[in-house]
């Protein structure tokens, strides 16, 4: 974006937009390429050079991380090697761009992050960091299902997404939007019939998992010096490591107003989170009576 249109929208809310399946992935494209089209928004994209899904909350720390602008019609963009999380800490942190953006939004991600699978979600962390920071922030995820999800339904989605955008920014200009939670929005499959809005609590759901042994292939891989243990007893039995890949084998659904199931159903599921998960109270109660007893307990 030039000079000119900056000055035009600078008396506009700001969005910052993240996500981790990379800077040019279908679902950030149209998210931006939407709410261009409003003309109400000055968007700032700051987001991931290459795919970062399943980094969860991870930040780089051991090498400087590189900010490319980068052409995107409507915004003012940079692709950065590094995480969401680091995306989000650096665009608001003043040194990539003059000011805090208004919001943040993470997505629109590939795939549904709902249940425990927001753990390892690098478009929730993205949300999560401008929550850390006091910036109101929305993840987006849209249930994309081979063979019968396209690349529009992401557009699609974007545009469902609007007017709750839309009354994020009364809240804001209100002074009244929450500031204790970030939201997790998820958008069902069949988005262009979905039922509306659900306000819903993260639920238990994780995909199964397992992991296969496979072999390396043309690929040869040697334990390096560098490697191998200082300790003069530990001896290599084999230069070649054993290779496996995690395979992800089917999803568990739960019901009663949580997260998932309604997803399922057709809603368009709204999840308040907060940046820690705090144990049950059950679980308070078992450690405050058997705390006291370990010292004493010890041999």
């Amino acid at each position: 974006m030039d000079a000119t249109n900056n000055v035009a929208c600078a008396d506009r809310p700001t969005i910052m937009i993240t996500n981790d399946d990379g800077i040019h992935s279908p679902g950030l494209q149209a998210l931006v390429r939407t709410l261009a089209s409003t003309d109400r928004y000055r968007l700032w994209i700051c987001a991931p050079d290459s795919d970062n899904s399943s980094v969860s909350h991870s930040v780089t720390v051991r090498r400087a991380v590189s900010a490319m602008p980068t052409e995107i019609s409507g915004a003012t963009a940079y692709a950065i090697s590094g995480t969401p999380s680091d995306c989000i800490s650096l665009g608001t942190s003043k040194a990539l761009f003059p000011s805090v953006p208004d919001l943040v939004l993470s997505g629109i991600n590939k795939g549904s992050n709902c249940g425990l699978h927001i753990v390892y979600s690098g478009t929730v962390a993205g949300a999560r960091q401008a929550f850390i920071h006091g910036i109101p922030s929305v993840a987006i995820s849209y249930e994309w299902i081979e063979g019968t999800s396209n690349i529009n339904d992401f557009t699609l989605a974007a545009e469902a997404c609007l007017p709750m955008i839309s009354a994020i920014f009364v809240e804001i200009k209100n002074k009244t939007y929450p500031k204790e939670c970030f939201l997790n929005v998820n958008l069902p499959t069949d988005i262009l019939n979905h039922k509306g809005f659900m306000l819903t609590k993260q639920g238990n759901s994780i995909m199964e998992a397992g992991w296969k042994q496979v072999s390396s292939g043309s690929q040869t891989m040697t334990m390096q010096p560098s490697s191998v243990s200082i300790n003069p007893d530990a001896k290599a039995v084999s230069q070649e490591p054993l290779l496996f890949k995690l395979e992800l084998k089917g999803g568990q659904v739960e019901n009663g107003g949580t997260d998932f199931g309604p997803l399922l159903e057709g809603y368009i599921t709204v999840t308040p989170l907060g940046a820690l998960t705090n144990a049950d109270t059950d679980s308070h109660k078992f450690f405050n009576q058997w705390l006291p007893g370990v010292a004493s307990s010890a041999v």
